[in-house]
């Protein structure tokens, strides 16, 4: 995850204070919006790419379905625009721009809004988070991204080709298509969490130390942004499921079931990987612990060793003048006698009370 994609997902964006409600900050950066029209029958199917959001407006009268799919929040006009086309809320747009929002679902009088967190990359490269909102109507649904670049494409590929299924159902199956691609996007991000935990565990009991403590924290902080992101969509799907939503239908919510339970198994996998994370911090802690041990041993021993070698040596550096041993002829290597035999002695002891045993 790069440091960026968690700055931005602790910090919203924001109006200013004491703005009147419906107030757009528009997100820093943000492109202009790309808009892709989406409409499709039984037998029939359309996408092409539109400049205004006045031209969506004679396919909404039809009885086909339209997806209406928004890439960029870059421009205030376009969005009032698209707000006045399917009647949506000013504080809906307004909440819609205002990233990153918690994943959650509010009705209103005409469409259902819904706010999910995609998550991109994992295997690939680095983690990306973004916001998609839905608006959900009777005949229709538009996504609001931040930028271009989604999970989305296989159901695109299903809609040009798929005329049994996708093209048959409604609004809310596209929406329960739609967010159930997010949701299954989750598991490669958080699998390839999990490999990089098992590497890092590796390294961490094999004593590679450069980097690795700055790689734990990256992971757990990825960790904790996935889990901001699944834990309140969790909720929010349940809230759909269990809650007499109008937008969805009953056929419908048998299948948002299924998308709850994948909410569900991803959190499972989500705390799993944060518990193996803070044990191996910790483990990495003790390992560091350890190896500073052994090294303060190894100079313990040492010094020990010394002190007594060093005693002898300043002793006889004395300058007395009545010292009679000094005089004597074997002095120096009786001397020398004592000292390796102390030493040699000590060993022996650290030896025998096994303080050179490898842990």
């Amino acid at each position: 995850m790069t440091r960026d994609a968690h700055d931005k997902d602790m910090h919203k964006n924001r109006p200013l204070v004491g703005a009147e409600p419906g107030t757009l900050s528009l997100p820093e950066g943000s492109p202009s919006p790309r808009i892709t029209l989406h409409v499709y029958g039984d037998e029939s199917y359309l996408s092409r790419e539109i400049e205004s959001p006045g031209e969506i407006s004679r396919w909404l009268a039809g009885s086909e379905t339209v997806w209406v799919d928004v890439q960029g929040l870059g421009d205030e006009a376009t969005l009032w625009e698209l707000s006045e086309v399917f009647s949506i809320h000013p504080l809906a747009i307004e909440d819609i721009v205002h990233v990153p929002q918690r994943p959650k679902t509010q009705a209103y009088d005409n469409h259902q809004l819904l706010f999910t967190r995609m998550l991109t990359g994992g295997r690939e490269g680095n983690i990306g988070l973004e916001q998609v909102s839905f608006v959900i109507g009777p005949s229709y649904v538009v996504t609001f991204q931040e930028r271009e670049g989604d999970v989305f494409d296989p159901i695109r590929r299903r809609l040009a080709s798929d005329k049994k299924t996708l093209r048959t159902k409604g609004a809310d199956h596209l929406a329960y298509a739609l967010l159930d691609t997010i949701v299954d996007a989750y598991f490669p991000v958080i699998e390839s969490l999990g490999d990089c935990i098992a590497d890092l565990e590796d390294e961490v009991f094999a004593g590679k130390g450069d980097g690795t403590l700055h790689a734990l924290s990256e992971i757990r902080s990825t960790l904790l942004m996935v889990r901001r992101s699944i834990w309140p969509l969790r909720d929010t799907v349940n809230q759909l499921v269990r809650d007499d939503v109008e937008c969805f239908g009953p056929e419908v919510r048998v299948f948002l079931r299924d998308v709850y339970d994948h909410c569900i198994n991803a959190s499972e996998m989500v705390e799993t990987y944060r518990e193996l994370g803070a044990g191996l911090m910790n483990s990495y802690l003790s390992v560091v612990s350890n190896r500073m041990n052994e090294i303060m041993k190894v100079l313990t021993v040492m010094s020990t060793i010394f002190i007594p070698l060093t005693f002898l040596s300043g002793l006889y550096g004395m300058n007395f003048v009545w010292m009679p041993e000094r005089d004597w002829k074997w002095s120096y290597p009786i001397l020398l006698g004592v000292m390796v035999t102390i030493s040699v002695g000590l060993l022996i002891f650290f030896k025998r009370r096994g303080w050179f045993r490898k842990r």
